[in-house]
C-alpha cells in the first residue's frame, strides 16, 4: 500500500481544475434549463425562523438594526429565513488516514477535494451558502462555514487539504456527531471511502442525521488506490494507515487489494441502502467526474423545490 501525501505547495486541485468545473456547470445548467423548468434561482426565503449571530458570508441585508443596537452592535444579529430550496449545502469530507492512499500520483484525497470544489463551486450558480465540515473515525468539524461565492470553493478545497495535513484551523469546537454542528437544516453529501472498519456506526448516525437533513453518500471508488504493481518478492511487508498496524502478507494477497476494497465498498453500499441512505458511487476524474456530480446536484435540487 502507498500514500500519497500532500506538500504545502502541492495542492490536491489547482486552480485549472476549479475553473473546468464552472464550465461544466455552466454548460449543464444552461441545458437543464432549456424548456419549461422553473426557475433554479430564488431570494433568500420568506418564513421568518429566528434570530442569530450575524456571521462573515451572511447577506447585509439580512441584519435585523433594531436588535443589533440591543447588543451595542457586537455582534450584530441577522434575521433567519426558512424556504426549503435555500438549504445550505454543507460538505462532509472524510480526512481519514486510508484518503490518503493511492498510486501514481492520485490519491482518493484528490478525489474527494474534487468532489468538494464541484458541489461549492455548484452551490455559488445556486445562489446557495456552502460550507465545509471535515471528519474521521471519531471526531467531525466545521472547516469553514457556509458562504456565497465562486472563489470560496478555493478556500474549501485548502481547507480541507490543511485539515488532511493537520495544519489547518476550524471554525468551532470538535464535535462527535455531525447534528451538532448543523444549526439549520442543510442538504448534506457525506463524501468518503467508507473503508474505515467503523463504517456501520457511521452509517447509523447518517441514517439519524437524514431525519433532520437531507444527506446522501457519496462514495469514492477507491479500488484504483490498492491496485499495485506486481512484485517479484514472495512477501510484502504491508502497513495498515487507518490501524497503525503492521503485518505481513503473499505478492498474491497484495494483488487482491483492489478487489478486497470493491468488495468491501459494495458491502457498505448494500447497508446504507437497507437504512434508507441514497449512494453515488463516483470514480474516475475530468468531465465525466464532474458532469455526472452537478447533474445528481441539479436533479436533486430541482426535487427539493
Amino acid at each position: 500500500m502507498t500514500t500519497a501525501h500532500a506538500d504545502a505547495g502541492d495542492a490536491l486541485v489547482s486552480w485549472s481544475e476549479i475553473q473546468d468545473v464552472e464550465l461544466v456547470i455552466v454548460r449543464r445548467m444552461q441545458e437543464f434549463a432549456i424548456g419549461g423548468h422553473p426557475s433554479m434561482f430564488h431570494g433568500s426565503g420568506h418564513d421568518l425562523a429566528g434570530l442569530r449571530d450575524w456571521q462573515p458570508g451572511d447577506r447585509l441585508s439580512t441584519i435585523d438594526w433594531a436588535q443589533s443596537t440591543l447588543t451595542n452592535f457586537s455582534p450584530l444579529i441577522t434575521r433567519e429565513f426558512d424556504q426549503e430550496s435555500n438549504a445550505p449545502i454543507v460538505v462532509a469530507a472524510d480526512v481519514s488516514p486510508s484518503t490518503r492512499c493511492g498510486v501514481g500520483g492520485e490519491s482518493i484525497a484528490k478525489t474527494i477535494a474534487r468532489t468538494v470544489a464541484t458541489f461549492v463551486m455548484a452551490a455559488s450558480f445556486f445562489q446557495d451558502r456552502a460550507g465545509l465540515i471535515t471528519f474521521d473515525r471519531d471526531t467531525r468539524r466545521v472547516a469553514v462555514r457556509p458562504r456565497v461565492g465562486k472563489n470560496h470553493a478555493t478556500h474549501c478545497v485548502q481547507a480541507y487539504q490543511d485539515q488532511l495535513l493537520g495544519r489547518g484551523t476550524t471554525e468551532s469546537a470538535p464535535d462527535v456527531s455531525f447534528a451538532g454542528l448543523l444549526r439549520k437544516r442543510s442538504l448534506v453529501p457525506i463524501v468518503s471511502d467508507f473503508l474505515s472498519e467503523a463504517a456501520q456506526p457511521l452509517l447509523a448516525e447518517l441514517a439519524d442525521l437524514k431525519t433532520s437533513h437531507d444527506t446522501f453518500l457519496v462514495m469514492i471508488d477507491s479500488a484504483f488506490a490498492f491496485e499495485l504493481p506486481r512484485f517479484s518478492a514472495g512477501w510484502v511487508e504491508a502497513y495498515d494507515v487507518e490501524s497503525g498496524q503492521t503485518r505481513i502478507i503473499s505478492s498474491g494477497e497484495l494483488e487482491q487489494l483492489g478487489e478486497r476494497a470493491r468488495e468491501w465498498q459494495d458491502m457498505v453500499e448494500q447497508a446504507a441502502l437497507e437504512r434508507g441512505l441514497e449512494v453515488l458511487r463516483l470514480g474516475g476524474k475530468g468531465q465525466q467526474f464532474h458532469d455526472t456530480l452537478v447533474t445528481f446536484l441539479l436533479e436533486r435540487k430541482q426535487l427539493r423545490r
